[in-house]
């Protein structure tokens, strides 16, 4: 392991301990009334993974989760390919892509309800509607800077939009793409636990809701230390893939 690696690991172990520190502080300055102790909650985590309910509601999750996300990536990736490609139509829609992207998605939501029910795809559809539109946004910020000499190359070889892309732009762009795609990542997770918080009978962002309307502390803590330990390993694993790809840009 190179030394760069051994400080960025060191640094990571250092902000753990600091949050755990933070934590357990708070935890003892509010009381058992609004938090409990990082012991405590791995405690009741571990108690409440061993149910099959719990597994139950994460498998809803997780199937609504992947549904949203590859759909994110897949529209987005091929939006943002396509309008980076053609100036015209990247300058008529990017700013409608903006001004859809500013509003409060919740607002939405009774829309995608009416549209798709309380099912599982209302869920994928809010999920998706989160993470689309960055997606979008950062491939095509990213096709625009890949130099013009490559694109012209392409054409004079007589490359199709197909093959032009994944010879010469998506190689190219990649770095800049796998950003989006982290924040894509993220706002995708937001987009599904909010659908299940708000009109869903299964998931964990039902169960997370459930859990704040009968003020089940233990419950909240655990959710929130599950979703936060899930979403900062994919990010964390996301973001040492990111750096290994400028590494060989």
């Amino acid at each position: 392991m190179s030394a760069a690696s051994m400080r960025g690991w060191g640094n990571t172990l250092k902000l753990v301990v600091l949050l755990l520190v933070v934590w357990q502080l708070m935890a003892w300055f509010v009381g058992d009334v609004a938090l409990r102790t990082p012991l405590q909650t791995v405690v009741f985590t571990a108690k409440l993974v061993a149910t099959p309910v719990f597994w139950g509601h994460f498998a809803e999750t997780a199937q609504a989760f992947g549904m949203a996300l590859l759909l994110a990536v897949a529209i987005g990736l091929s939006l943002g390919f396509l309008l980076g490609l053609n100036r015209f139509a990247s300058e008529v829609l990017e700013p409608l892509l903006v001004a859809v992207y500013s509003i409060p998605k919740i607002t939405l939501y009774p829309i995608l309800l009416l549209s798709f029910g309380l099912g599982i795809a209302s869920k994928v559809a809010f999920g998706t509607i989160h993470g689309v539109i960055p997606i979008t946004l950062f491939t095509l910020g990213a096709v625009r800077a890949v130099r013009p000499v490559f694109i012209k190359t392409g054409r004079v070889m007589g490359l199709g939009t197909g093959h032009m892309i994944a010879t010469i732009l998506l190689p190219a762009a990649m770095p800049e793409i796998f950003t989006g795609l982290r924040v894509g990542f993220s706002l995708t997770l937001i987009g599904t636990l909010l659908g299940e918080m708000f009109a869903s009978q299964r998931g964990l962002g039902f169960l997370l809701m459930n859990a704040i309307g009968l003020h089940n502390v233990d419950l909240i803590m655990a959710l929130t230390f599950l979703l936060v330990l899930f979403a900062g390993s994919a990010s964390s694993l996301l973001l040492y893939l990111n750096r290994r790809l400028y590494e060989r840009a």
